[in-house]
């Protein structure tokens, strides 16, 4: 995420000794002062154009992505792009809004695209588990691949999806994040929080996510596997979280 700075000019920065006028009140100026501002390297105009026109941002890709969450990485990676592009900003060729707007759509486009090859890469990482060992303890580390799996699947889509590379895929949050396009402390939020709702399901054998009493015993009654932390061929959750 990037740090917006307040809007409020140092007092310095009106003194008498500053060099050339001083610049009007930040919610004086019109769009074409702020991007002119923008354009100049001026972050209090940044810090404006966020005021102004987060919501719009923000509401886009909250109604094209579907996820509040990705929806906020979104909006900091917009105005991020506008900062670092800055220098770019025509005004002859439309308003600041209608800037934002054409960046949000491609960071819209390139969430999206990350989004089918995180489904994909978890399919590729489903299909290539190996197929149950015949060995004497087979049954009971299958059951604990089908639990593990089962409990996966009530996560939230990106949770899951992080969870079930790292877990059936092997793979680090570094690579995660390398694989799929996410910003690596997003992969590494999505790790705690879906861990902390798996870890409360099987440490617990409950149905209950945290901050709700948690039964000893599954739904039906049954007690959990002793093995349910474990899975043949695939990491365990204390490697998961050591990861994070």
């Amino acid at each position: 995420m990037i740090a917006v700075p307040t809007v409020t000019r140092p007092a310095a920065l009106a003194s008498e000794e500053e060099s050339g006028p001083v610049s009007p009140a930040p919610d004086e100026l019109t769009d074409a002062e702020l991007g002119a501002g923008l354009a100049r390297g001026d972050p209090y105009c940044l810090a404006l154009a966020y005021r102004r026109w987060g919501g719009l941002v923000h509401t886009l890709a909250s109604r094209t992505i579907g996820d509040a969450r990705e929806a906020e990485d979104v909006t900091q990676q917009v105005f991020l792009a506008a900062w670092r592009g800055r220098h770019g900003y025509r005004p002859d060729r439309g308003p600041v809004p209608a800037w934002l707007v054409g960046i949000t759509r491609r960071r819209i486009a390139d969430t999206l695209a990350a989004r089918t090859r995180r489904a994909a890469l978890v399919a590729a990482a489903g299909a290539a588990l190996p197929p149950p060992s015949v060995a004497a303890d087979a049954p009971d580390q299958l059951l604990d691949r089908l639990v593990i799996t089962g409990e996966l699947a009530r996560l939230p889509r990106v949770q899951r999806d992080v969870l079930a590379l790292a877990y059936f895929g092997d793979l680090t949050q570094a690579q995660i994040a390398r694989r799929t396009g996410m910003p690596l402390g997003t992969v590494k939020s999505h790790t705690r929080r879906g861990l902390q709702r798996l870890r409360c399901r099987l440490v617990a054998g409950a149905t209950t996510v945290p901050g709700e009493p948690a039964p000893s015993r599954w739904a039906d009654g049954t007690e959990p596997p002793m093995g349910t932390l474990r899975a043949s061929g695939a990491r365990t959750l204390r490697d998961v979280r050591e990861d994070a």
